[in-house]
């Protein structure tokens, strides 16, 4: 059962046109921006919010995003994480909004999944107690942060008292 319920959430997961999808889990996907039509998609799909964490107003925004999601009555959420400037309080905010979303089916995007990718990564190794290095997988098919992002990591993590080099 378990193996069929991976399988399906793998196949809705890639049904969104956007790039890096990463499904995480059943209710947990991440990707780049997707595009306006796969938006619009997301509640035949099954999602009920979606957390959009790049500055609304980057080149390759959909500029009504909030509008197209709204219209299909799923929770959205923007927190507009400047790409050089990732902070703690960032991923604090992003960990908070996931955790009041409880069992919500969540699709978490930037333009690319580097600041989704990653911001889940923290979320599931810190919130979800999950071994860094299982967890880390997901982030290393979409890149490989370094520079202030590597850094936003290694401080959640020595926050939170959990040892994991990101490579």
């Amino acid at each position: 059962m378990a193996l069929l319920a991976g399988f399906s959430t793998t196949c809705l997961a890639q049904n969104i046109d956007a790039p890096n999808v990463v499904p995480i889990t059943a209710q947990l996907t991440s990707s780049g921006q997707p595009t306006a039509k796969a938006l619009e998609g997301l509640a035949a799909q099954g999602y009920e919010a979606v957390i959009y964490l790049a500055p609304p107003n980057v080149s390759d925004a959909v500029r009504e995003e909030h509008l197209i999601i709204g219209r299909q009555n799923l929770v959205f959420v923007n927190i507009p994480i400047v790409f050089n400037k990732p902070t703690v309080k960032d991923y604090e905010t992003f960990a908070a909004i996931l955790q009041g979303l409880g069992n919500k089916k969540v699709l978490v995007h930037c333009q690319v999944n580097m600041r989704a990718s990653t911001m889940v990564f923290l979320y599931r190794v810190v919130v979800g107690k999950e071994d860094p290095r299982l967890a880390y997988e997901a982030v290393s098919k979409v890149w490989v942060p370094n520079g202030p992002w590597k850094q936003l990591m290694l401080d959640v993590l020595q926050k939170h008292q959990i040892s994991f080099e990101p490579y």
